[in-house]
């Protein structure tokens, strides 16, 4: 079994800040990458950034030079630091880890979702 809590959504205003948390429990025996997405009304889910293991990041062009995201290994954590947000920012966000539980295969999995909401 594979837990991801997110944490850190909420509502601000444009040019605000937040920073979103995500930490993923269970018997893991691996984690490969870990990163966010978002979906908002009406559209499909994307890609927001991702970070693997080993270092590399990866952004959606619409987040870069605003968004960092950033891993904790030890504690099995990814966050997201979102600056200079933008209405249209404005989804649900979710955490997603690809990643190899003990005695199993790697796989993806993700968690509940977490509203931000940026309005004045």
């Amino acid at each position: 079994q594979v837990q991801l809590v997110e944490s850190g959504g909420g509502l601000v205003q444009p040019g605000g800040s937040l920073r979103l948390s995500c930490a993923a429990s269970g018997s893991i025996a691996y984690i490969y990458g870990m990163g966010w997405y978002r979906q908002a009304p009406g559209k499909q889910r994307e890609l927001v950034a991702v970070a693997a293991t080993g270092g590399s990041t990866n952004y959606a062009g619409s987040v870069k030079g605003r968004f960092t995201i950033s891993r904790d290994n030890a504690k099995n954590t990814v966050y997201l630091q979102m600056n200079s947000l933008k209405p249209e920012d404005t989804a649900v966000y979710y955490c997603n880890a690809d990643l190899r539980l003990v005695l199993s295969s790697r796989q993806g999995y993700w968690g509940q979702g977490t509203q931000v909401t940026v309005s004045s």
